[in-house]
Formats: C-alpha cells, structure tokens, sequence
C-alpha cells in the first residue's frame, strides 16, 4: 500500500471508528451549525472564531443562530462534545477542519477574500500529517487550488501526500423550514481522489444528505456561483419586466400566476425592492470579476446586476409617487418602513434593499420610522436604528404611507390594511387581503 492510500484508510478508520476531531473555523450562519451536527454525530468538535463574544456564548451553550436548535447546542456543550475557541493553535489538535468564513465585497465591488486568506494563514503553522482541509467559503472558481493550497503548503507538508484538501459550497437558506445544514444536499470537489473520499466519508458520517461529486474544487466552487447567479439572473428578468408592466399598466402578479399554469418551461421568480443576503447580490459579482481575468465579459450577468440595484431608488421613486396622488410631497411625509431584514422570518439584514430604501426616502426629506419583530436595531454609517416597538393602531394611522419591504409571516396584514392610510407592498405580503382600495403593489 502506499503512503496516498496508506493515508485514505487511517483517515476512513478515524472517521469510522469516530476518532477524528472536527474544526470550524468561522461560527456565523455557516460555521455554527455545521460544528453542532458534527457534535450531535458523535465527534469532538472545536469551533474557532476571532470573535470572542461568538466564543463565550457557544462556551456557555446559549444559542445565537435562528438555524441552530437552542437545546441541541446546550447539549453537545454539556457533554463535551462542542467547544470553542479564539486560539488558533489548537488546529494542531484537529484531525478535519472546515473553513467557514465570510467572502464579503470590498469597496471596489470586487471579491475580498481576506478572510479566507487569514483562516488558511492561520491553519498552516498548526498543519499536521494526517489532516483534512475543506473549504466551504463561497469564492471564485480556483481558490481553493491557487490561494489555500499554497498557503498550506507553507507547512511543508504536501497536499495530497501528506494531508487533503477539498471544497463543498455551503448552501444554508436562512429560515428555510424545510431544508437545513443537516439534509442539504452536497457537492464535494478535492484535490484527488482519495482526498474525495475521505471528505465524502465524514460529511456522510455527520449529515443526513446526499453528496454529489464533481471533479476539482473548481467545479464545485463554479456549481455555487452558478445556483445563484441564475437567481440573480432570474430575479433581475422579473424586476425588469415589473418596472415595464408599470408603464403599461399590467399586474406583473397576475402574468406570473398566469404563467405559472404552465407545466413545464417555467419556473417563477417574483419581483421585489431588491436582493440582500450575504450570496445572492455578491456571487455574480465573483464570477464576473473571474471572468475578467479570462478576458470575458459576462453581458448577463452585469444587466442582471445593475437591475437589481436599481430597485431600492425604483421603490423610493414609487413611493414618492403614490404619496403625490394622496396630495403629499414626501419630504416631510411619515413614512413606516415594515421590515428590515432581507428575507422573511429571519433576523438578518446584511445587504438588505429595506436600507437603501430607508436611506433613499431620507434623502428625499421623509421621516422615516421601521418596524421588524426580528431586527431590534441595526448599525448603518455612524449611526443606530432602532425598531418601532409593536405595530400599533396609532403607528399605522399616524403614518402618511407604510411599505412593506419584507414578507414576515408573524404580521397581521388584514390589521395593517385597516389602520394605514396609505400601503406600498413590494413583496405581495398582503396578496390575500381582499380590501385592496389603500393597497398599491410594486
């Protein structure tokens, strides 16, 4: 046997026989539940985090992930099985560690992979034979082979010789009821085929989901970038098209009902003030800034873009016209953001449409209040925002127009209708209200 495979078995033993320790790097959305699957499928799991206010609430077994069962992290802290740290050199007790960090834009709309950077940087000192790396930081195709492999290597020790690295894109949907860390399908791309399997094995052995291989990292990475880019894509197709029906007088809710009756050829996308989240309006923008590199220019994908970040000054624009056929100027209007957050149900607002639409109807002089059940406050500029405290009768009355900018399911709508004097609904939250006569939709 030799060393390559004489490696692939020792690993697919530990992984077996549950000797493996687990790593997370990162314990945001991402990072944290996988480390507590890893935990509940009976590995010892250390999480790293430089945020030491992420490790002392892990190490105290309260819970600050909408995706993670609160009992379920208390348990595995109780029992040993889940700890975390700020001290980077415990990766040399790891046997199998994920990368699981933010991979943000900078200023430039360009990717910033500091993060990334920082956590393989940060691995290489401690890096020891027998060792399994796996990115899981959405990027762009060839980080794992061209930026961490190298940076590893660093140690060296040699990829595929002495320890594994692979890529497998997270694919957590916040607030998803149906598909989470555990049953999401996923897709392994290594460097080598051994390394694959030995990936393949411990997801397996820590997740109850299919897995799909592919042939290189870079695959994988692509596979990513493709999921939601043809979003972007598709979303910008029907936020174009709102803004025409507009125009032209058509309901772009009842063409997309319309064209739902087809059964095969069409898939639905709705329209809305724009897109926010931490993937869908930044992956395009890896994949363009790679393509470049190639001396291609993705025509597709920039229109898609640059529709959808037009939607925030479109809602600010609608807004200011509804508020003209009531007989109010909109500097000076009370204006009731509902909703913060950039998808329903869930307390995250990072890029969130609701922000610019807040900034843009400030600028236009519309003082503006919000109202999030889930978002309390949040940080923009130098300054905090913070939420209405309940949706009241008053509240909703006193305000000239109230736009509903997130879906949440928790708001009684048919309450909203009545109070308001005036609603601008981007998400077709209300579409069950049957008094329509103060509901104009995007």
């Amino acid at each position: 046997m030799n060393c390559e495979n004489h490696l692939r078995q020792l690993l697919l033993d530990k992984i077996s026989n549950r000797e493996i320790v687990a790593g997370v790097i990162g314990l945001g959305y991402v990072g944290l539940p996988l480390a507590v699957e890893s935990a509940k499928a009976g590995f010892r799991t250390i999480g790293f985090d430089l945020q030491q206010e992420k490790v002392n609430l892990v190490n105290a077994g309260k819970n600050y992930v909408s995706d993670v069962c609160d009992e379920d992290l208390s348990e595995v802290v109780t029992k040993g099985m889940l700890s975390a740290t700020s001290d980077f050199s415990l990766v040399r007790d790891v046997d199998f560690i994920a990368i699981c960090v933010p991979t943000p834009l900078d200023v430039h709309q360009q990717p910033d992979i500091g993060f990334v950077r920082t956590a393989a940087e940060s691995i290489a000192p401690y890096l020891h034979p027998n060792m399994v790396v796996v990115l899981e930081s959405t990027t762009y195709p060839g980080t794992t082979e061209e930026l961490v492999c190298p940076i590893l290597e660093t140690s060296g020790l040699q990829c595929g010789k002495d320890f594994y690295l692979g890529f497998s894109p997270e694919r957590v949907d916040p607030g998803n009821k149906v598909y989470k860390t555990r049953n999401t399908p996923k897709v392994v791309g290594a460097i080598g085929n051994d390394a694959q399997d030995v990936i393949v094995a411990m997801y397996e052995a820590v997740l109850q989901c299919k897995m799909f291989r592919v042939s290189s990292p870079r695959t994988a990475e692509m596979t990513k970038l493709l999921e939601n880019t043809y979003r972007n894509i598709n979303v910008g197709l029907i936020n174009e098209l709102t803004m025409l029906c507009q125009r032209m007088g058509i309901d772009i809710w009842e063409v997309i009902e319309a064209a739902k009756t087809k059964p095969f050829g069409f898939v639905p996308f709705y329209p809305g003030p724009g897109l926010g989240g931490h993937c869908i309006p930044l992956d395009p923008c890896y994949l363009a800034w790679k393509a470049r590199e190639y001396g291609f220019h993705t025509t597709m994908i920039d229109s898609s873009i640059i529709v959808n970040d037009r939607m925030p000054e479109y809602c600010v624009r609608r807004a200011t016209e509804i508020l003209n056929h009531c007989q109010k100027p909109i500097n000076g209007s009370q204006v009731l953001v509902m909703g913060v957050a950039y998808k329903r149900d869930i307390d995250d607002c990072r890029e969130s449409p609701a922000l610019k639409i807040i900034d843009g109807l400030r600028k236009e002089g519309a003082k503006v209040k919000y109202y999030d059940p889930y978002v309390k406050k949040y940080h923009r500029g130098d300054e905090w925002f913070c939420s209405e405290p309940a949706l009241t009768e008053g509240l909703l009355h006193d305000s000239d127009l109230v736009i509903v900018t997130t879906a949440h399911t928790v708001i009684d709508y048919a309450f909203v209708q009545r109070h308001a004097q005036m609603i601008f609904d981007t998400r077709n939250a209300m579409k069950d209200i049957t008094t329509r006569d103060n509901i104009e939709r995007l």
